[in-house]
């Protein structure tokens, strides 16, 4: 039996979507809009925003959310320890946040697979110049 925190966090589903009327540079919140990309139900989204701007302010302010501190991110998020976990391993494998040294970060390796991602399809598939994406 594997315990969820302890699950492999190697890849995460994320939503594409096509449409110009949907991007999230578009939107009143794009924090939760690429929630939504990731997490299937509403509830899920906002703690997954809250979590996420928990870490971000934190960092900010120079002193990083501690693993340590799980229980009372489960009392501000009003989530189960399987709830949360599962919901941290979806962040940590999308690469929106990283857990070194005891610490959630923000990480900057889910916006370097986009672009991976982006400039393969570029320049492999579409065969245009890589100047072109930019």
């Amino acid at each position: 039996m594997s315990i969820v925190k302890n699950a492999p966090r190697t890849s995460t589903t994320l939503v594409i979507r096509s449409d110009s009327n949907s991007r999230i540079t578009h939107s009143r919140d794009p924090y939760y809009n690429l929630m939504r990309r990731l997490f299937q139900e509403e509830a899920t989204a906002i703690r997954g925003q809250k979590f996420l701007m928990m870490v971000e302010d934190r960092q900010k302010s120079g002193n990083p959310i501690k693993t340590s501190e799980w229980e009372s991110i489960l009392e501000e998020l009003d989530i189960g320890r399987a709830s949360f976990y599962a919901m941290r391993n979806k962040l940590l494998g999308a690469g929106l946040i990283t857990h070194k040294d005891k610490e959630y970060r923000l990480s900057g390796q889910f916006s370097k697979d986009l672009i991976d991602m982006a400039r393969w399809w570029w320049t492999a598939v579409l065969n245009e110049n890589p100047e072109g994406l930019e």
